[in-house]
């Protein structure tokens, strides 16, 4: 019998024996990779859901096997529980492993299954495991193959990085900042400009460690400080983590800033630069490399010795070619070693991505010199080496470096013994990052003006709102240490693994019934022709719209991972330059749509769509600090231009699927743990206050009135995550959102009511300004149940289960039935009819819900109906694209004119949970 069939026969007879004792409970869930097997893994993390009262938490051990085969060393922990207390979701590190498996299966047990072991804490040490030593002033990690030291004061955020067999390949670390106060406005006066120049340095503030056998995570908290230049104060608050994986000599770096300037901080570029340790060894023997396009690399030499009058010897030759150490010179042809000292040297390197389409790279042999071009290219990569033969070196990698433009890279004293390599997030090559309105307001004076322009241009504007103070941007950076310079092909699966870095997930089948991501998706539907017609109209618009990021070149530092809002049929493009249809910003929460369809799919694509989806619109759209810190801007030509700063932009449901499927990415819990404090900010500024009729204002020592729908329902989504979390405010969280919940099943007309007045001292919701004596408002809106209101509600009703406070499933029911009833049924309920109602296309799935249910097959029927024959996409919709080229438009392009985000976006969220609620009607409404 082979090996691997004694291993299978092995995990059987555990399997066999687990299932045998009477207080043991395991079972397993597989993971695979996205898209194809990785051929190479510097460890990796991943999250994992579990039904309901299985395990609990210090009392489950895991275990985990590749192909069958036992793999040691599963770092394991809680990410997210059930209500009881049980797990619900956990988070799990594999190191570094030459052995990588198409899939993983992960074994939760139960103690009980294990005669003899100890309590679990959740976590299998491992074989090679990772050594932190914590002294006074500095963190030491020690991965089996490096050893990383960050010092905990000044202004090097990682002090060396060191191989474990002595050679220093990199040191003092630290980020790079360079600013000016002003930007001229034409060429002509720049003769005549006074621009003031800084640069700035980072200044640690602190360090703290999460520390594991497998995985090590680092995290630096600090400022910008100025060094030279005009006077400025420290700004640009930063998070740097490091992420260490056992045996691996990859460090990962996420890299999230703040933006706390104002209009007269033109960032000019933003970096992360090493030394490179270069003493010792000869010009010739040292080398660098920039990855260009499709797999390519730059391969040069500080001295090259390729391409001479005379010929050294092809030994020779192809050894520099190949970055390994040269033969003695006295194998070469003395006609080049006697004038080794005429070859110039080439200290200095850089290379320029300046927008998506293009990049440019140089080099000079120092400063003072003129720089020579060097032939140049579409879409860098993202990944420059510097190192020698014998010494070592360190890559650095900018994921999606083109799409994130611009950036660079540059090489620095190359020909000294310390050279430098800087990764430019921000190139200081392009212009100035031009923060500024894009308008001075137009003459609009007061609420009435602001509201009769938003009539034409949609843009809701406010003097002093159109500000990016407080909006973050987060990168992802990694390092790879060498004992000797890599081969062109091992760089070139460098540039690949950081554009596309493995990641593992379960089966969509899986996900689905732990229903640990919400009941209301279900797996594509294919049992009859109408909903196989209506999921060849998701994969429409999925394809459509990942197509459109290209063609419309939806990229750039601040803009990647976002899209535009609505389309301009005559010009044939998007409306970039129109007020509030521009960016997107998370309008009627596409969010939302496209991580219900990776759940349902598991399509690579769709998760690296909806991953920069999440990234951009955590951080770019939303407050970060300051007085509208939690809240997020409303859509734009700039994402933070529109005064409509709300709780429906910053929606935590948004973030939810990342963070528990990333295995709990730490930026986004950070996020997430910002939004705790969003309703604090209704005390300083009021969503309605441009259209509020009943007098009331907002103060932050008093009651402040919310929405029941686009409010509420991001307050709620944040308190909800933090208790599923148990995050340090988790009890708080609770309780605000059990008092809420109770405060809307209070109100005579529940969901209906429209608002209600919160109490931020003791977190509870009563009527609303207009109804204080709770007779029975009703106030709809079209856009209450379009930013995450559903998802969170029927989330928060399941997990609550018995323990849901007693009205509030009925109140939501009848919300969901009543918004299109008929006018006789609303008045007998409410005592009036409902005004204004639209969006019934998007509301159907609010129906579909409350037939599930109540099981009344009669609504079932009405949720297809309004599904099919209200507003929003028509079934003879024209569900395909056509190609726009000539002189119509700047470049070709595929054009659906009939489309709107708003509209594919709620499309999408009706057809996913209509078909999981009431699919088996959808055959008797089409007949």
């Amino acid at each position: 019998m082979s090996k691997l069939g004694i291993g299978l026969l092995a995990v059987a007879g555990i399997m066999s024996h687990y299932a045998s004792a009477s207080d043991c409970t395991s079972s397993s869930a597989e993971v695979h990779w996205l898209g194809e097997t990785p051929t190479y893994n510097a460890g990796v993390t991943f999250g994992l859901p579990w039904p309901q009262g299985k395990y609990q938490p210090g009392k489950t051990n895991f275990t985990v096997v590749g192909d069958a085969e036992e793999i040691q060393g599963l770092e394991s922990w809680a990410t997210g529980y059930w209500a009881d207390g049980s797990l619900k979701w956990t988070g799990h590190a594999i190191a570094e492993s030459d052995r990588i498996y198409d899939k993983y299966t992960v074994t939760a047990s139960s103690l009980g299954c294990v005669n003899g072991s100890s309590p679990a804490s959740g976590s299998s040490k491992s074989n090679n495991s990772i050594v932190v030593t914590d002294a006074s002033d500095t963190v030491k990690v020690n991965t089996g193959e490096v050893t990383v030291t960050f010092p905990k004061k000044g202004s090097i955020i990682v002090g060396e990085i060191k191989m474990n067999n002595g050679k220093s390949v990199a040191a003092n670390g630290r980020l790079v900042l360079h600013s000016q106060d002003s930007v001229p406005d034409d060429y002509d006066s720049r003769a005549n400009s006074s621009v003031q120049y800084s640069n700035f340095k980072s200044q640690v503030e602190d360090v703290s460690i999460n520390q594991t056998s497998v995985r090590t995570l680092v995290t630096v908290r600090g400022n910008h400080t100025v060094t030279d230049g005009a006077d400025h104060d420290p700004w640009l608050p930063f998070v740097v983590r490091f992420y260490l994986y056992a045996n691996s000599a990859t460090i990962k770096v996420v890299h999230s800033l703040v933006f706390d300037g104002d209009e007269k901080d033109f960032i000019t570029g933003l970096g992360i630069r090493f030394d490179v340790p270069l003493k010792g060894e000869e010009y010739y023997d040292r080398h660098v490399r920039f990855a260009g396009v499709d797999g390519g690399i730059l391969n040069e030499a500080v001295q090259g010795i390729t391409g001479l009058r005379r010929d050294p010897g092809q030994e020779v030759k192809t050894a520099q070619f190949e970055g390994r150490k040269l033969p003695a010179t006295d194998t070469w042809d003395s006609r080049v070693t006697t004038r080794l000292k005429w070859i110039p040297t080439w200290a200095d390197y850089s290379l320029s991505q300046l927008t998506a389409d293009g990049f440019s790279l140089k080099k000079r042999t120092k400063a003072g010199q003129s720089w020579v071009k060097i032939p140049s290219g579409t879409r860098a990569e993202g990944l420059a080496y510097l190192g020698g033969a014998t010494q070592g070196g360190l890559a650095v990698g900018l994921r999606d470096f083109w799409k994130r433009y611009p950036s660079g890279f540059d090489i620095s004293n190359a020909a000294s013994d310390t050279g430098e390599v800087t990764l430019w997030l921000y190139s200081p090559a392009a212009d100035p990052l031009d923060l500024r309105p894009f308008h001075d307001g137009l003459g609009q004076d007061g609420y009435e003006d602001e509201l009769d322009a938003l009539e034409i241009t949609y843009e809701d504007y406010e003097p002093g709102f159109n500000t990016p103070y407080g909006i973050a941007r987060t990168s992802e950076v990694y390092l790879f240490a060498f004992d000797a310079t890599p081969t062109s092909d091992k760089l070139s699966s460098l540039a690949a693994y950081i554009n596309n870095p493995p990641v593992l997930v379960a089966e969509p089948k899986y996900i689905h019934e732990t229903k640990a991501l919400g009941e209301y998706w279900n797996l594509p539907d294919t049992t009859s022709e109408a909903a196989s017609t209506l999921e060849n109209h998701l994969n429409f618009i999925f394809e459509f719209y990942r197509d459109q990021i290209e063609q419309r070149r939806w990229y750039g530092f601040l803009d990647y991972g976002d899209f535009m809002h609505t389309y301009d049929t005559d010009r044939h493009t998007w409306r970039y330059d129109v007020g509030g249809y521009a960016w997107d910003n998370s309008e009627l929460s596409p969010d939302l749509f496209f991580w219900l369809y990776f759940l349902r799919t598991g399509s690579k694509d769709a998760y690296r769509f909806a991953e920069a989806l999440t990234r951009h619109t955590g951080e770019v759209d939303v407050y970060h600090i300051g007085d509208w810190k939690g809240l997020g801007t409303r859509h734009g030509v700039q994402h933070w231009a529109d005064s409509a700063k709300q709780a429906r932009i910053s929606q935590p449901q948004y973030r939810k699927y990342f963070f528990y499927l990333s295995g709990g990415d730490e930026r986004v819990g950070e996020l997430l743990e910002e939004l705790l404090d969003t309703d604090k900010t209704y005390g300083i500024l009021d969503p309605q206050r441009k259209v509020r009729t009943d007098g009331w204002k907002p103060s932050p020592d008093s009651t402040v009135s919310f929405g029941l729908g686009t409010d509420w329902s991001g307050l709620a989504a944040g308190w909800l995550i933090e208790w599923e979390r148990r995050g340090s405010r988790w009890e708080e969280a609770r309780t605000k959102l059990n008092n809420t919940i109770s405060g809307i099943a209070n109100l005579t007309n529940g969901f209906v009511t429209g608002s209600g007045l919160y109490d931020p001292t003791t977190w509870t919701l009563g009527p609303p300004p207009a109804d204080p004596d709770n007779l029975g408002n009703v106030s709809i809106s079209h856009l209450n149940a379009v930013f995450g209101l559903p998802e969170v509600v029927s989330e928060a009703i399941a997990y609550f289960a018995d323990d849901l406070p007693k009205g509030f499933k009925q109140d939501w029911l009848d919300y969901c039935y009543y918004y299109h009833a008929s006018a006789a049924e609303q008045k007998t309920r409410y005592g009036q009819s409902f005004s204004k109602i639209s969006l019934l296309q998007a509301h159907s799935r609010l129906a579909a819900y409350a037939a599930y249910e109540t099981k009344n097959t009669s609504l079932a029927l009405r949720a297809w109906k309004d599904f099919y024959d209200s507003d929003g996409l028509a079934p003879d919709a024209a569900w395909n694209s056509t190609r726009v080229n000539g002189s119509a438009v700047l470049v070709p392009v595929d054009e659906a004119a009939w489309l709107a985000t708003n509209d594919i976006a709620q499309y999408g969220l009706a057809v996913i949970q209509n078909l999981a609620y009431v699919s088996d009607a959808l055959a008797d409404y089409q007949s």
